[in-house]
């Protein structure tokens, strides 16, 4: 970014950016958790988009929002610092995430430590490994149902994840750099692009394939050179491809007051220093 160009502006730590693409469609990113929508209301999140003045993300997570998977634990962000600049028509948003969230299971208030509890939930992974992927969603809203609860609690953060929107016209360049990460028993890096599931229902990909709703599928791994998830009905939707040192996935869940999301995600190997990316925005 050229910050000595006379038409850059900056905003340091600003609350909230929206930033138009088209004339119904923006993005918009937050410097707190907000929309803080269902289970990751206190969880950071990256680009949301917005249609006609209303967000879509749902209890997706937003563009460009990085995990960390250790052998003993994952991390996730609620806090960040976020720098917004202009230059000759092109925004640039820069978050640092700090990895400092971990998920806790909570069944009726009692920690999933407890010895019956974690039998229960240990009877229910057999009948998810046992059973075809689309009892994937019974088994989420049987869990709902019994009240089993995730909540991301404060942790010794794990460092620091700078990623960096550059936002064009149609199109966002995402670039991820994971230096401020600590290395010691890392095992995964993933990178989430993730709106709302009952905005976007439809997935397209290269290999002409054609889904719809659960047909998506909870974790599925995109075989072709790039996908799409789009709305069926007014057709605005993202585009990613797959990209060299990342494993290109789909995935898509809704359970009523729980979960609401559909996404592209990477799938990173635990080495990688920088990881870009491109999303296409079609219908805008």
């Amino acid at each position: 970014m050229r910050s000595s160009n006379v038409h850059c502006r900056s905003l340091v730590d600003s609350d909230l950016r929206t930033i138009p693409i088209s004339g119904s469609v923006a993005v918009r990113v937050y410097r707190d958790t907000r929309p803080y929508n269902l289970k990751i209301a206190n969880l950071q999140k990256g680009l949301v988009l917005v249609c006609d003045g209303k967000e879509t993300v749902g209890e997706g997570t937003g563009f460009g929002v990085p995990i960390l998977v250790y052998s003993g634990e994952t991390y996730f962000s609620g806090t960040c610092k976020m720098h917004v600049s202009k230059t000759d028509g092109e925004w640039s948003i820069r978050k640092e995430f700090l990895m400092d969230r971990v998920p806790r299971n909570n069944f009726r208030n009692v920690k999933l430590q407890n010895r019956k509890v974690r039998n229960f939930i240990e009877h229910l992974s057999r009948f998810y490994q046992e059973q075809p992927k689309f009892r994937f969603l019974i088994l989420k809203e049987l869990t709902h149902k019994m009240r089993v609860r995730t909540a991301f609690v404060e942790a010794k953060p794990a460092g620091c994840v700078r990623i960096t929107y550059l936002i064009g016209e149609s199109r966002i360049q995402v670039r991820a750099d994971f230096n401020g990460v600590k290395r010691e028993e890392l095992e995964k890096i993933f990178l989430l692009n993730e709106q709302g599931s009952m905005f976007f229902g439809k997935y397209v990909d290269s290999e002409s394939n054609e889904l719809e709703e659960s047909g998506i599928g909870a974790w599925d791994e995109v075989v072709g050179d790039w996908a799409v998830i789009c709305s069926a009905e007014n057709g605005l939707g993202f585009k990613l491809w797959r990209k060299e040192g990342g494993i290109l996935r789909r995935g898509r869940e809704y359970v009523r007051n729980s979960l609401d999301w559909v996404g592209l995600d990477y799938e990173i190997d635990p080495v990688t220093s920088r990881f870009d990316y491109t999303i296409e925005i079609l219908g805008a």
